[in-house]
């Protein structure tokens, strides 16, 4: 213990001299998930407070136009600019100066009118309740609203827009065979013969806590996420500490003393477990005292704190894992930095931190599994979002110590067969 002690100290040592250092490992992730949040929650804030211009050139003049026009307002989430001309129109939007141009057809109104009367009077006449008409029915061409995107506009906005105004068509499609049924019947406009209203709605069950709903918010998903990315940036100046070591002959003047290498690496694993646990509470020190005070959603932690400083013990020893076995096989520190930044980089990736799981192709999110910030992200969010006991994340932390275990043993073993040649 006493040589275990030393090493650690040494470590200490080491770490508070490096001011380089100890601003990648408490600076710069505070840094980051300030900026991660305060943009998320912009584009949250923006999507439902801050309206969308968009272009619309009616060349209908009816009804249905105006009804579009008047469900895209009352959505709040779009500005109506009206325009003269697609071509005015598709230019703004084609030169990037507007995200979205609706044109919508002439005689839209009319047409739809004729087309919906045309066939609800062929239905009643099939009953018997109307003399058949013997003229041929009018062939009445179908209408194409057109919509023009900027090409710099993103698939998911593409898909809701669309979503959107099919739906309010669709709708608006409805309600006029409605209306023509109405006045074939009963020439008593008032007496209402078809209900228009909705017969089935959605509504989102989310998970009750102290007899409250849990809602999820833009700081509960990047606090964990982003808490997880700077735990395993540690495996950068970890690496880099052990190569300047074996470069500077540190290691050479440890061998003549009777110390394991197992003892050197535990003395690491100590203080780097603690960097940890420390970034871990300034992440959460972040999260529930400057983000309220900076306008943002609270991170709520009552009931949860001892939950989650195990998955961050745990994560913490993933990523010291894997950082003892790049420094331990790189050579130089020019090996060890450059890939330990992009490999961290990659397992955020496939972990889900910069784009969920869910969405990723089959083969992703299978590969995703093997990553440590998939297991503990996974763990974080049962803890955080999921409002799951220690049962429920004991896999996951069964994997991350399983990742410790097997890492630190291949750098012992690849050390030993290193120094036996």
């Amino acid at each position: 213990m006493r040589k275990l002690w030393a090493s650690a100290y040494k470590e200490y040592l080491l770490l508070i001299k490096d001011f380089g250092g100890l601003v990648v490992l408490f600076i710069m992730p505070l840094v980051l998930i300030i900026t991660i949040t305060i943009i998320q929650d912009s584009t949250f804030k923006t999507i439902s407070d801050t309206k969308i211009p968009i272009l619309i050139v009616d060349n209908d003049k009816g009804t249905v136009s105006q009804t579009i026009q008047d469900g895209l307002a009352n959505s709040n989430t779009f500005e109506i600019i009206v325009k003269e001309t697609e071509t005015e129109a598709k230019d703004l939007v084609f030169s990037g100066k507007n995200q979205l141009a609706i044109i919508i057809p002439e005689h839209l109104s009319s047409d739809l009118e004729k087309k919906v009367t045309q066939n609800v009077e062929g239905i009643i006449s099939k009953f018997g309740l109307e003399e058949e008409n013997e003229t041929e029915a009018i062939v009445i061409p179908k209408k194409e609203v057109k919509l023009y995107f900027d090409p710099a506009t993103q698939l998911t906005f593409k898909s809701s827009v669309k979503n959107g105004i099919d739906k309010m068509i669709s709708k608006i499609e409805t309600q006029s065979i409605y209306k023509a049924f109405q006045q074939q019947i009963t020439d008593d406009p008032a007496e209402v013969i078809f209900e228009t209203d909705s017969f089935i709605s959605f509504k989102e069950i989310l998970p009750i806590k102290n007899d409250e709903e849990i809602l999820p918010n833009s700081v509960q998903h990047n606090v964990p996420a982003w808490t997880l990315f700077a735990i395993f940036f540690i495996i950068v100046p970890l690496s880099i500490n052990i190569v300047k070591e074996k470069s500077q002959g540190t290691f050479v003047r440890l061998r003549t003393n009777p110390v394991s290498y197992a003892t050197v690496l535990g003395g690491k694993t100590l203080v780097y477990l603690c960097v940890c646990i420390i970034q871990f509470i300034l992440m959460l020190a972040i999260g529930v005292y400057l983000f309220p005070a900076m306008g943002l959603p609270t991170l709520d932690v009552s009931g949860r704190l001892p939950l989650l400083f195990i998955v961050a013990i745990f994560s913490g020893l993933a990523a010291i894992g894997l950082g003892l076995l790049l420094g331990t096989i790189a050579k130089t520190q020019e090996q060890s930095a450059p890939f330990g930044a992009t490999f961290v980089v990659i397992l955020a990736a496939l972990g889900g931190v910069w784009v969920p799981v869910f969405i990723m192709p089959k083969f992703m999110q299978t590969l995703s599994n093997i990553s440590p910030m998939n297991w503990g992200l996974n763990a974080f969010y049962d803890v955080f979002l999921r409002n799951t006991g220690l049962s429920k994340i004991l896999p996951e932390i069964g994997l991350l110590f399983l990742f410790f275990i097997v890492t630190t043993l291949i750098a012992i073993v690849y050390n030993e067969k290193k120094n036996a040649v």
